[in-house]
């Protein structure tokens, strides 16, 4: 146990937010969330991997009605930098047609894969489409996306934890940070 705590210490450089931090902006954001939809028929999309820890710690804070399905979509694969190339990987269960849909996303970077997915869903007809997203990096952007409800904003650095990965590792630290300097690949 000692040796995968090293490990997961050794990736961390710093950490950008804690985890008092994050759980104290989650509740924020469900509040305001829950006010926003009461009545509605309000559908969460958890956008997969990465936002699964900042999902269900949303959907713990929403005191309204809600359903949930996930997505999962690919633009990163083991690179800090996304390709720009989105593919689904899973899709929806439910039919969105005419619902209130919220997409929960752990981070907008370039903005090219929330784009290719707000036209995606868009096309399904829902009533509402708005995005929630835990972090977003408006220096990377390359495609504006309007974002209804942001977590925090960061600076342009490669981040891990709480979901987040790098090469599918790290998600399962409890707070966001940055990753070490040493184990990012070359470009």
């Amino acid at each position: 146990m000692n040796q995968v705590r090293n490990e997961l210490s050794a990736a961390v450089s710093e950490i950008l937010i804690d985890e008092e931090t994050l759980h104290g902006r989650i509740a924020e954001l469900g509040a305001q969330i829950s006010d926003d939809y009461r009545g509605e028929d309000l559908l969460l999309i958890g956008v997969l991997k990465g936002a699964i820890f900042f999902m269900a710690d949303l959907m713990r804070s929403i005191d309204i009605p809600c359903e949930v399905d996930f997505m999962a979509i690919s633009s990163y694969g083991a690179s800090t930098d996304s390709s720009g190339v989105v593919r689904i990987l899973k899709d929806l269960d439910i039919n969105i047609e005419g619902r209130d849909v919220l997409v929960v996303e752990d981070i907008i970077d370039s903005g090219l894969t929330l784009s290719y997915l707000r036209r995606t869903l868009g096309a399904r007809k829902p009533a509402s489409l708005e995005i929630c997203a835990l972090l977003t990096k408006p220096e990377r952007r390359e495609v504006e996306v309007p974002v209804r409800y942001v977590g925090f904003e960061i600076p342009n650095r490669f981040v891990i934890g709480y979901g987040l990965d790098f090469a599918e590792r790290y998600r399962n630290l409890p707070y966001v940070a940055v990753l070490h300097p040493d184990l990012i690949p070359p470009h």
